[in-house]
């Protein structure tokens, strides 16, 4: 019956090599495994920026929409001329934009997910680790 490279390898090297090998694969994949991290957390930190200057823009429109519309109400009830009638108008439109924006924001921070193909690969690491009988 013919060896595999792996039993071949383990009859030719000594355990002190086996497990230095060990060793270091284990060390390559900690690292591999920090730099996705990295990479995911830094990805989902741009989003949930994005996210959160949009939901800002909508805080300044909301506070348009009551500045106008208080200036709508004002000169409405002061003239009750065409000029309260305009701000109201200007005050629809602020509307508008702040509604815009919220959806946008709101869309931008629930599409951050984190660290997803981090913490699968972080999952799989024990199983990675026992012999080959103990495998699912």
């Amino acid at each position: 019956m013919p060896e595999t490279p792996a039993e071949e390898k383990a009859e030719h090297t000594s355990l002190g090599d086996l497990l230095g090998d060990v060793s270091r694969d284990v060390s390559t994949l900690m690292r591999q495994e920090m730099a996705l991290a990295k990479a995911e957390i830094r990805e989902s930190a741009t989003l949930a920026g994005k996210g959160a200057g949009m939901l800002a823009g909508a805080g300044v429109a909301g506070h348009f929409v009551l500045l106008f519309l208080s200036v709508a109400v004002w000169l409405a009830i002061g003239s009750l001329t065409g000029l309260g009638w305009a701000a109201l108008i200007v005050a629809v439109i602020w509307a508008i934009i702040a509604a815009v924006l919220a959806v946008a924001g709101k869309k931008n921070l629930t599409s951050v997910k984190g660290a997803p193909q981090t913490a699968e690969t972080v999952k799989e690491i024990p199983q990675t680790l026992k012999p080959n009988g103990d495998r699912p």
